[in-house]
């Protein structure tokens, strides 16, 4: 079976704890996306929040250049090719973009796509 995916990488606005970063994304923009998605419904939606831990050998412990990464789900290929024009050729609702500024750095985020093959195990 194939999955279809759009990836977000995403960092936090400057001055945002990690903390009301998550509660924000999860209790306000997820709820607002939802509402404002149309067409057909995604097959998974996915918020996976980064915490870095120390490197082995230096201690170092930095902040990450993303929060969290987001996938989108997609069962269906044309649908899945639609989002990924629309999301890197168009501005998303203003609703959404007006909310992405309390929550993100727009500027930091970018987008990739996987097309996820799966062999069944024994």
């Amino acid at each position: 079976m194939r999955h279809y995916k759009i990836l977000l990488f995403m960092k936090r606005r400057a001055g945002m704890s990690v903390a009301d970063f998550r509660a924000y994304y999860e209790n306000h923009h997820v709820p607002l996306a939802l509402s404002l998605g149309g067409g057909a419904p995604l097959a998974r939606y996915v918020r996976r929040y980064l915490e870095p831990q120390p490197h082995a050998e230096t201690g170092r412990n930095d902040e990450l250049a993303y929060d969290v990464i987001t996938e989108l789900w997609f069962t269906d290929e044309a649908r899945w090719r639609s989002t990924v024009k629309y999301l890197s050729t168009s501005v998303m609702h203003p609703d959404i973009v007006a909310d992405e500024a309390q929550l993100f750095d727009r500027g930091a985020m970018r987008m990739a796509t996987v097309v996820e093959c799966e062999t069944g195990g024994p």
